[in-house]
C-alpha cells in the first residue's frame, strides 16, 4: 500500500539536542511502532541548504586572494623593472651630485604616484562593479568596507617595497657602473 511521511518541528527554548530524547518518547508514546528517522536541528537543516552557497563564497573568496596575489606579484615586477631600467639615468644624477636619499625619495615619489593612481582607478572600478553584482551577494554588503580598504593597502604596501628596493639598489650603484650599462 501507500506510505505517508509526516514532519514534526518542535520549538524550544532550550538546547535542542538536550530536548531531543523527550521528543523521543512522546512519539513513542503516541505510536510505538511509529518509526523516528532523520532527526535533526533547524540550525542543521539550514545548513545543510546553505551549504552550496557557503562553498562557492569559499571558491571565490580564494579566487579572490589568487587575484590579490597575482596583482601584487604583477604590480612589483612592473614597478622593479621599471626603476631597474633606469639605473644609467641614476648613475647621471649621481654623478652630477645627487645623494643617495634624494634619489631614493625620487623614485618612489614616481613609483608611488603611478600606484596611487592605480589604486584610486582600481578602487572607481570596484565600486562599480560591486553595484552590478549587488544582487548576487547574500549578507555582504556590496560595499565591503574590509575589502575596500585592506586591498589596496596590500598592493600600496607591495607597490611601495616595489619601488624602494630597486630604488635603494640603483641609488648605491657606482656612477661609472651605472653609465657602462645598456
Amino acid at each position: 500500500g501507500m506510505t505517508y511521511g509526516m514532519t514534526l518541528v518542535a520549538r524550544t527554548a532550550v538546547n535542542p539536542l538536550g530536548v531531543l530524547g523527550q521528543i523521543r518518547e512522546i512519539a513513542r508514546g503516541l505510536d510505538p511502532h511509529l518509526p523516528l528517522y532523520d532527526v535533526h536541528t533547524m540550525a542543521d537543516h539550514v545548513g545543510m541548504a546553505l551549504l552550496p552557497s557557503r562553498l562557492n563564497v569559499y571558491v571565490l573568496g580564494s579566487f579572490g586572494i589568487l587575484g590579490l596575489f597575482l596583482a601584487a606579484v604583477g604590480i612589483y615586477g612592473v614597478l622593479a623593472y621599471s626603476v631597474a631600467r633606469r639605473t644609467r639615468e641614476i648613475g647621471i644624477r649621481v654623478a652630477l651630485g645627487a645623494d643617495k636619499s634624494t634619489i631614493e625619495r625620487l623614485v618612489l615619489g614616481q613609483g608611488l604616484t603611478l600606484a596611487l593612481l592605480g589604486t584610486a582607478l582600481g578602487l572607481v572600478g570596484a565600486a562599480a562593479a560591486s553595484q552590478l553584482v549587488k544582487n548576487l551577494l547574500y549578507g555582504v554588503s556590496s560595499l565591503d568596507p574590509v575589502a575596500f580598504a585592506a586591498v589596496p593597502l596590500v598592493l600600496l604596501a607591495v607597490a611601495t617595497l616595489a619601488v624602494w628596493l630597486p630604488a635603494r639598489r640603483a641609488a648605491s650603484v657606482e656612477p661609472v657602473t651605472a653609465l657602462r650599462t645598456e
